[in-house]
């Protein structure tokens, strides 16, 4: 077929789901698996994501996740069995010892399988997904480069970053088109900085208040029995303040500016391309938002904040086909019909890796 250069505008990701919809689905899946002791969850977890799948579109078309509640269900009992017999022999040293080595090879290997699981199991307008990513290329993103950053004191953990995103995308193919993402270093250390800035200004701040904090301490020291375990509990405090009000929302930011940087850079096929620009403070102050809420009504609100945080992140998501969207699908679903057969031999490793 011909190339058609004509101009096709973007499309817009749109998520049609509700947090009433969805609050259904989630009560009955907490009450049934809490009656089978959490042997319902396979299906919980399949109910859930067929409902955000189904309820995503881009142009007109929706995503879909053809997953059962019995393959997540095998699979979870292969990781459950390998946990329980690790934990029964690893009481033999040498045995022990044996187990830790072969980790180094297993879990790079589940993890290969949960991506491949999750991307052939994902389909968008009838087409599916794959992964086809190694286990060497996995071992080196998730054991030597974070050990070799470890070694630079963290300083380099923006190229770690950029290289794991380059596993996950240039691993994936929707039908047989190939997905491509590159791009400078520069936007990682931007958003490590970002992070950075807020980690350390929090920590300032809290510098500030913990000279506050030592003048109540040796006053609430003076009315106690016991002042050692009032400044202990105190300090505990603080640190745990530290962790929610540093750490977590410095995280949160970070993702949201890779997030940015990685569909910006990522290429579908010839030329099809993405867009985010997520706000990193938006997503921040709807993380923050939504955990208050959820935790004033212990838990209930958590449909109603998980559908608040998927809208946003589909309201500023862009598809920007390169050509006529109709001829860019018909092209690929000829071509992956002579591989359908390709699915059916699957592990339902889903150990919850995130793409």
């Amino acid at each position: 077929m011909q190339a058609d250069h004509r101009q096709e505008p973007p499309a817009e990701f749109e998520f049609r789901g509700s947090a009433a919809e969805y609050f259904g689905i989630w009560i009955v899946n907490l009450l049934l698996s809490l009656l089978t002791f959490g042997i319902y969850s396979a299906w919980a977890k399949v109910r859930t994501k067929k409902y955000f799948y189904q309820n995503t579109f881009v142009a007109g078309r929706s995503f879909d996740y053809h997953a059962t509640g019995l393959q997540i269900l095998i699979g979870r009992i292969i990781v459950i069995a390998g946990i329980v017999a690790y934990t029964i022999l690893g009481a033999i040293p040498l045995v022990n010892l044996a187990m830790l080595l072969g980790l180094v090879f297993l879990i790079p290997y589940l993890l290969v399988r949960s991506l491949r699981f999750q991307a052939r199991m994902s389909s968008w307008s009838n087409v599916r997904f794959d992964f086809q990513g190694n286990w060497g290329t996995a071992a080196a993103n998730y054991f030597l480069y974070p050990f070799l950053a470890a070694l630079t004191i963290y300083t380099t953990w923006p190229f770690v970053t950029r290289s794991v995103q380059r596993f996950h995308v240039n691993g994936h193919t929707f039908g047989t088109t190939k997905m491509s993402f590159d791009s400078p270093i520069g936007p990682f250390y931007k958003a490590a900085l970002a992070a950075m800035a807020w980690g350390i200004g929090t920590i300032v701040i809290a510098t500030v208040v913990v000279g506050v904090n030592a003048n109540i301490s040796g006053m609430l020291s003076e009315l106690s029995h016991d002042p050692e375990d009032i400044a202990a509990m105190i300090d505990v405090i603080m640190i745990l303040l530290l962790f929610f009000v540093a750490a977590i929302p410095a995280t949160i930011i970070y993702r949201a500016m890779v997030r940015n940087t990685v569909y910006n850079y990522t290429i579908l096929g010839d030329g099809h391309r993405f867009y985010s620009d997520v706000s990193a403070l938006r997503l921040l102050w709807i993380s923050v938002s939504n955990a208050v809420v959820v935790a004033m009504t212990l838990g209930l609100m958590l449909p109603w904040a998980h559908v608040r945080r998927v809208r946003y992140l589909a309201d500023h998501t862009l598809f920007i086909p390169a050509g006529p969207l109709d001829d860019f699908v018909g092209d690929i679903s000829a071509q992956v019909s002579a591989i359908g057969d390709a699915y059916g031999d699957i592990e339902g490793f889903d150990i919850g890796i995130a793409v």
